[in-house]
């Protein structure tokens, strides 16, 4: 149960002084499929899991770290926002909920994380579980973070979901325990949000049960606390909302509901190690936009749930292109677990900052719609120095405003020059005569992640990096039948963006 989280501190060492940031005026609501504060500004939510609902039921790291640099950790690295896990029991077990931590490590027999745990945090030792819980939500106010409470499981366990009616999940106990958990954090302004449960999934869940259930659960948490964003989440572990094309959720409330879907990396599975990348990253992102995520063309504010393994470049490639593509509301999985913070290197927290901030909103007045080139491989994007200089990979909010015409020409806005192909093997140029071959920009293969135009010669060529981050064209790779290759330099995605500001913090009180 002891987790060891040394390598995931490892990275910072040294806290960095972070820049003022925009305030954002809380409670939040939606407008459309936009989150937005009080004052109707985007908050894109980039959230990282923190568990608390595994058997001991209190959050984990805490025997190896003091909770306040934890929370600094999170905070530095950009997230604006933790989804803290929970046992629903916590809520309605008078048994549970009144141990304290010391005496649920014991009963678990963790004498040593009871030990790490009375050096790192003494003060929240004898703490009731559930004041515990209060202390660490608390404690990430203090360092200007959002929480989503979620609710995980019935009991404290690791695996444990079903369906309403299985045995562990009785759903009047469950709309109870919801009751008591909006209850509790109820004036709270940093609880944003609360999930009402994580990944039905059984042979038998069934849509009716969903709607008539779920309507119930969101009733109940927005009379108890309206403050907070009501987060529900589909079937099939979390990645079927597709009923909702067809049937609306008959709530009382408006602009509380966010939609919560789930993207697996198990659910690629041995296929992804088997099969050419871009037919996986294709079929994937299919499944996904047919699962739900089409609902955001309709305009239902969507929250991704990534439980994918950091080092699996080639998934994680395409499912940043997809983050950026659609700018959704995001938590990733998770901070503890192997798989989590504690192994992402530091060429990781560069990927996901172009997804930290918002690349679109509802208020597009301030800034002219454009596109930017983004390098899911890097987290940079397409940039210009100067005329004379080759393009570069840089950071997204120092980009180029592109235009993708028509034509198929990427055109820098507001100029008369546009990108082209000089030759195989050689930097890509600005040139104002955007009729000559090699101006052209096709978006190819199932991935819809390479840029590709045709020489004079009829050689056809890709949008690459060279080592140097310097972007030139080559012979376009990955499209054949090699399963093993690797296409993530010259993975590209033209996104659309109308706004790049600085990650937000909290107004309390």
């Amino acid at each position: 149960m002891q987790i060891q989280m040394g390598r995931f501190f490892f990275f910072l060492s040294i806290l960095c002084l972070l820049p003022l940031k925009p305030v954002v005026a809380l409670p939040l609501h939606t407008n459309s499929r936009w989150i937005v504060d009080e004052d109707g500004a985007r908050v894109k939510l980039a959230c990282v899991n923190w568990l608390s609902h595994q058997e001991a039921a209190v959050a984990e790291g805490l025997s190896n770290h003091p909770v306040d640099l934890i929370s600094k950790r999170i905070a530095s690295l950009g997230f604006n926002c933790v989804r803290l896990t929970l046992p629903l029991f916590l809520a309605i077990d008078q048994s549970l909920a009144s141990l304290t931590v010391r005496q649920s490590f014991q009963r678990l027999g963790l004498l040593e994380s009871l030990a790490g745990f009375q050096a790192n945090n003494p003060s929240m030792l004898d703490l009731p579980l559930t004041s515990a819980y209060q202390a660490v939500v608390s404690n990430l106010a203090d360092n200007n973070m959002m929480v989503i409470l979620d609710s995980h499981f019935s009991e404290p366990s690791f695996h444990g979901n079903g369906v309403f009616g299985d045995q562990h999940f009785n759903p009047d106990l469950w709309v109870k325990g919801l009751t008591r958990i909006a209850t509790m954090f109820s004036g709270v302004p940093n609880v944003v949000g609360m999930s009402l449960r994580n990944e039905l999934r059984c042979p038998n869940q069934n849509v009716k049960d969903w709607y008539r259930y779920m309507q119930k659960g969101a009733e109940a948490v927005h009379s108890a606390n309206p403050d907070v964003l009501v987060i529900i989440s589909g079937l099939s572990d979390g990645t079927d909302l597709s009923f909702l094309l067809n049937q609306q959720l008959e709530l009382t409330f408006t602009g509380k509901l966010v939609l919560e879907m789930h993207w697996h990396g198990s659910r690629v599975g041995r296929a992804g190690e088997t099969s050419n990348p871009n037919k996986v990253c294709g079929r994937v992102v299919d499944s996904i936009m047919r699962g739900g995520g089409v609902l955001l063309q309709q305009g239902w504010p969507l929250m991704f749930v990534s439980e994918l393994g950091v080092d699996d470049n080639r998934h994680l490639n395409c499912f940043f292109g997809l983050a950026a593509e659609l700018d959704f509301d995001w938590a990733l999985w998770t901070l503890e677990e192997t798989n989590g913070l504690m192994n992402w290197n530091s060429n990781f927290f560069q990927r996901i900052s172009a997804l930290q901030s918002p690349l679109q909103g509802p208020d597009v007045s301030r800034v002219r719609p454009h596109k930017i080139i983004l390098h899911p491989s890097t987290g940079l994007c397409i940039l210009r120095e100067s005329l004379s200089e080759p393009l570069k990979l840089g950071p997204c909010t120092e980009s180029e405003a592109w235009g993708y015409t028509p034509q198929k020409i990427l055109i820098v806005k507001g100029t008369y020059f546009c990108l082209q192909a000089v030759g195989l093997g050689k930097p890509a140029k600005l040139s104002i005569i955007c009729t000559q071959p090699g101006s052209n920009w096709e978006i190819i293969s199932d991935s819809k992640m390479y840029l590709s135009t045709k020489l004079g010669d009829g050689t056809t060529v890709c949008l690459d990096v060279d080592s140097s981050s310097n972007i030139v064209t080559d012979a376009c790779k990955c499209l054949g039948r090699d399963d093993m290759c690797d296409p993530g330099s010259q993975w590209f995605k033209v996104v659309d963006s109308t706004n790049i500001t600085r990650r937000p913090i909290l107004q309390i009180g």
